[in-house]
């Protein structure tokens, strides 16, 4: 099987702490300021695309297929630009979220273009696009893969009911992973993570976007409509843990060296990068909890007064063939949102492409399915007062 070879991009999801460009927009709209929101009537403006054939894209570095023999080359985007015509600006300029909302946030906030059509963010950054009117709703008529080969799971999630701003570009599972030889026993529970023996050799997620639903879930909580109880609940739990030791630390994705080492035996986890550590060591285990994990994308949207917006739709929709999903998906490694490209990858020659099509991290089976939801975001009002209390848990 492939590694993930989209090792620089797995910073991403630790990077993205609560205060900061984040903190700074939760107050902003927290306080109602009226220059922040876009009203439906101010968010498009004139459509260039049927005679001006491009589009720029923002996107994460390494998110893409590449040419193995040529990095420069990537494959499917290529293809797009052929079959059409279009030619693409692929600019890998996020490296974090709160980073790339300062930079773009500015213009959105006066009324301004932002020079990118399509732009690929966390969902619980997307939310605040969404909240702040900084995004546009796509016309799904033009869009018929995303209509037909959306996973359901993935269809409308509480920011955005339906996906109508919004369009999943990959996707997640954050769970628990392990080293199953050195703990000597299967973890099933999120609650697993407190045995005894495993004091001081585990870790959990900084970031209080990346880890409060795993841990509600432990709960026995339904993350898809949480409550303030439960959070500092959780907070609770995790402060005690600190405090007796069992807790080794915080970490972004640096909890995967501590995992090769044998310094963590079981920690707070992203799929994508566990098909990576699997590769290396096959005692590392990933698991779905018995109480659910969180499902979470990273998603393209296109931002107000985007100048090419039905290019940018037609990119989205060509993604959501399954041909092209099946070739994304063999070399991101991240659950793919098409489950249709499972039997595209199945039927390949190459064997280890076709092993890709049994990876319940890359093709979720049906019972892990059952256990993944989408937790609902942070709002606004509640981000301040939560991110205080988490980061000084976390030493952030």
């Amino acid at each position: 099987m492939p590694v993930n070879r989209k090792t620089s991009s797995m910073s991403r999801r630790s990077l993205l702490h609560a205060l900061g460009g984040g903190a700074a927009l939760g107050a902003l709209a927290g306080c109602g300021v009226p220059a922040a929101y876009v009203s439906p009537g101010d968010r498009a403006g004139a459509d260039l695309s049927a005679g001006d054939k491009r589009l720029t894209w923002a996107n994460w570095p390494l998110y893409i297929d590449t040419d193995d023999n040529d990095p420069s080359k990537r494959p499917t985007l290529e293809a797009f630009e052929k079959r059409t015509g279009i030619s693409v600006d692929y600019v890998e300029e996020i490296n974090d979220n709160d980073e790339f909302f300062g930079k773009i946030s500015p213009s959105l906030m006066n009324h301004q273009q932002t020079g990118r059509d399509l732009i690929v963010i966390s969902d619980w950054m997307c939310a605040r696009f969404v909240r702040l009117g900084w995004v546009q709703e796509m016309d799904r008529a033009k869009q018929p893969n995303v209509t037909k080969y959306l996973d359901p799971l993935l269809r409308s999630p509480a920011f955005d009911p339906g996906r109508k701003s919004s369009v999943p570009w990959q996707s997640g599972i954050t769970g628990i992973a392990y080293n199953r030889r050195k703990v000597g026993r299967e973890i099933k529970h999120v609650s697993d993570l407190w045995a005894d023996d495993l004091k001081g050799r585990v870790t959990l997620l900084s970031g209080l976007d990346e880890a409060f639903a795993l841990l509600m879930q432990g709960n026995g909580v339904d993350v898809t409509k949480w409550t303030a109880d439960d959070f500092h609940k959780i907070c609770d739990q995790v402060e005690q843990h600190v405090h007796s030791g069992q807790i080794r630390r915080f970490t972004g994705n640096d909890y995967i060296k501590d995992l090769s080492s044998g310094d963590v035996l079981a920690c707070q986890a992203y799929s994508g990068d566990v098909i990576q550590l699997q590769a290396d060591n096959p005692d590392i285990h990933f698991v779905v909890p018995e109480e659910g994990a969180e499902l979470w994308a990273e998603s393209l949207m296109i931002p107000n007064l985007a100048r090419h917006k039905a290019n940018a739709e037609k990119l989205i929709d060509y993604y959501y063939e399954p041909e092209v999903a099946a070739e994304l998906a063999a070399w991101v490694n991240y659950v793919c949102p098409v489950p249709a490209a499972q039997d595209i990858l199945a039927s390949s020659k190459d064997k280890d492409t076709a092993a890709l099509a049994e990876d319940p991290l890359i093709f979720p089976d049906a019972g892990m399915r059952k256990r993944l939801a989408i937790a609902r975001d942070i709002t606004s009002g509640e981000r301040t007062e939560f991110a205080k209390r988490w980061n000084a848990i976390a030493g952030l």
